[in-house]
């Protein structure tokens, strides 16, 4: 079993960025992504990366202010720049893709326990 740990969620005004971070327990270096859940909507992935390709995958409202990327810890991030209102949310960690298929609408195997992202104006 892989445990997902998220942190560096907070407070944060508009405009602003943030980094969040993922470790994994054990180490885990297949598929991992990251998913938000607004208040009062569905869960949703934003991007999804495998170490072993280069392009990562992200919903059109994440491209150009969202920025997933992994180290060779395992721990994987997620930037996001230029923060909005609407950015506000529950963000998840998960890792394996049931399908082995790599993207924001797989689904996942683990989950972390999500980090709190709360953009103000």
């Amino acid at each position: 079993q892989v445990q997902l740990v998220e942190s560096g969620g907070g407070s944060v005004q508009a405009g602003g960025s943030m980094t969040l971070s993922c470790k994994s327990s054990p180490p885990y270096r297949g598929c991992m992504a990251w998913f938000r859940q607004p208040p009062g909507k569905e869960r949703e992935g934003v991007a999804a990366i495998s170490p072993n390709d280069d392009s990562p995958v992200y919903i059109d409202s994440a491209k150009g202010r969202f920025t997933i990327a992994h180290d060779s810890a395992a721990t994987v991030y997620l930037q996001i720049v230029n923060l909005k209102p609407d950015d506000t949310a529950k963000y998840y960690c998960a890792a394996e893709s049931r399908s082995g298929t790599c993207s924001t609408r797989a689904e996942y195997m683990h989950w972390g326990q999500g980090t709190q992202v709360t953009v103000t104006v």
